[in-house]
């Protein structure tokens, strides 16, 4: 049982200010590759948020319009990953496959207790919103040094 002030903030309040937090951050001070999957990230909860199905038989069957924008969303990760030359877009794109895979252990296992299949599906977006973050703020970080050091010369 939570207690305390977080408790009282619903867990989609909480989403969306880590999603806006760690996406606007990208956005700003992130090069391309942080920027573009900044889009990608926000682009794709608004849509699953559009697509949703209905509260009482959520998740009681694979979820069709997650199974799409997950698997579009990790094949735009794996391109991120492919283009760049940092190492965050790996591991971006191994979360989002295992999230991915949530739609096959629903597939397999069909009796799957439903929250079970929507926490599996859902959990790994935390983790990579705060690799975005990291990614972004150590290519700030980097520019600044770079930059600093060209002054230098």
């Amino acid at each position: 049982m939570r207690s305390g002030l977080l408790a009282m903030i619903p867990h989609w309040v909480i989403f969306w200010i880590v999603l806006f937090a760690t996406c606007g951050y990208a956005l700003w001070r992130g090069r391309r590759y942080e920027r573009i999957a900044a889009v990608v990230f926000i682009a794709a909860t608004v849509v699953s948020i559009l697509m949703r199905s209905p509260l009482q038989g959520r998740y009681q069957g694979i979820e069709a319009s997650d199974l799409i924008i997950d698997n579009v969303v990790l094949i735009a990760v794996v391109a991120i990953a492919l283009a760049s030359d940092r190492f965050w877009p790996l591991w971006v794109a191994g979360l989002q496959l295992v999230g991915s895979m949530s739609h096959a252990l629903k597939a397999i296992q069909a009796d799957l207790l439903p929250h079970v299949y929507g926490a599996a599906e859902r959990f790994w977006s935390y983790p990579i919103l705060l690799i975005l973050f990291i990614g972004a703020w150590r290519q700030h970080r980097r520019t600044k040094l770079q930059d600093r050091d060209i002054a230098a010369i």
